[in-house]
């Protein structure tokens, strides 16, 4: 769980990606609504990360297919997230559904859907944090934050390429498939799709429908952990797990230091925090290859900071995360175990009907 590699550290591309970063950071300053700092953010990496390579043309056009339709479930998200649990609940499980589907049209495009199933449920927890802690967010606005992170990484793969000498580049990232060529859906990608929009439905219901605290960070846990086989979902679930906890911890402690503070002196410090949220991003980046453990720590403290910078919370708000995160985790694992028992008896049980046909 802990093993480590370290031809995973990229510090260069970590280093780029925070000086982009800032770029939507001093933006949310100028104009004084730091609350659409989190879709910008989410855009900007996840374009990055959907970055095919090769010609300009072909990077751009897959970007931009990427941004439209993050553009439209953000609209979907923060337009439905302060509505009752049972749309939400029925939104997430369409989206996880097709997010899984996509592995039809190549291997990148099922990482592509992944990312924005994930943005999808983040932007869920941010429409209804908002909204019971009345903060004012306008639903085009987060499009258009959105949109623009996304359009902020087409222009600096348009610069790179000028510099470069207009040649066709790798992806960015290019530890992610690269595969788009399509692929016949088989019985077993349908189930899993299917069982995992079921499992991630149902958290959402879970979560929304029982108001839980924070409750959203049971199917973000859920999403991460299930993977195609049991050990896999094992090994990332306490991966994820123990990130979540060194995430939670260390943006407990980052937190308390603006609870104290008021007037101009506690924006100064949010300020200050919104900087060290944006460097812990780009540790995330760095050693996402190196150890998923540690790199769910630094992304689970990065998003936890800036989710509550606007409302400082306690030990009790990080603690309902790593609780919700633990269940999430747990129900992701035992599906895939229930789903392996099934498969396995299904198998067994083949074999003795044929024979007792013949």
């Amino acid at each position: 769980m802990f093993a480590v590699d370290n031809a995973g550290i990229n510090w260069p591309r970590a280093v780029m990606v925070l000086d982009v970063m800032l770029v939507p950071l001093l933006v949310c300053w100028a104009v004084g609504y730091e609350q659409y700092l989190l879709s910008a953010v989410f855009g900007l990496l996840f374009a990055a990360l959907c970055d095919v390579g090769g010609s300009y043309a072909t990077r751009t056009f897959h970007t931009a297919v990427f941004a439209l339709a993050g553009a439209a479930l953000t609209a979907l998200a923060f337009g439905i997230g302060a509505d009752a649990w049972g749309w939400v609940a029925l939104a997430a499980f369409a989206v996880t559904l097709l997010a899984g589907l996509a592995v039809a049209f190549g291997v990148h495009r099922f990482v592509a859907g992944l990312l924005l199933n994930l943005w999808f449920i983040v932007a869920l927890a941010l429409a209804f944090g908002y909204q019971a802690a009345h903060i004012s967010s306008s639903t085009w606005a987060q499009v258009l934050a959105w949109v623009g992170g996304s359009a902020l990484w087409i222009a600096v793969s348009f610069a790179g390429w000028l510099i470069l000498g207009r040649n066709d580049r790798p992806q960015p990232f290019a530890e992610l498939p690269g595969d788009i060529s399509r692929r016949k859906l088989t019985r077993p990608m349908v189930l899993f799709a299917v069982i995992r929009a079921a499992v991630i439905g149902g958290t959402v219901a879970l979560a929304f429908g029982f108001d839980l605290s924070h409750g959203s960070w049971m199917p973000i846990a859920a999403m991460v952990a299930m993977k195609p086989s049991l050990e896999q979902s094992t090994l990332v679930g306490l991966q994820r797990l123990t990130g979540a906890v060194i995430g939670a911890v260390t943006a407990a402690l980052v937190l308390l230091i603006p609870a104290s503070e008021h007037g101009s002196r506690q924006v100064e410090v949010s300020h200050g925090l919104e900087v060290v949220a944006l460097i812990l991003l780009m540790h995330g980046v760095a050693i996402r290859f190196w150890n998923y453990a540690a790199y769910s720590g630094a992304i689970a403290a990065a998003v936890l900071i800036l989710l509550d910078l606007p409302q400082p919370s306690d030990y009790s708000a990080e603690g309902d995360r790593v609780l919700w995160t633990m269940c999430g985790v747990g129900i992701g694992v035992l599906v895939m175990l229930l789903a392996g028992l099934l498969g396995k008896r299904t198998a067994k049980a083949r074999p003795h009907r044929a024979g007792q046909s013949a």
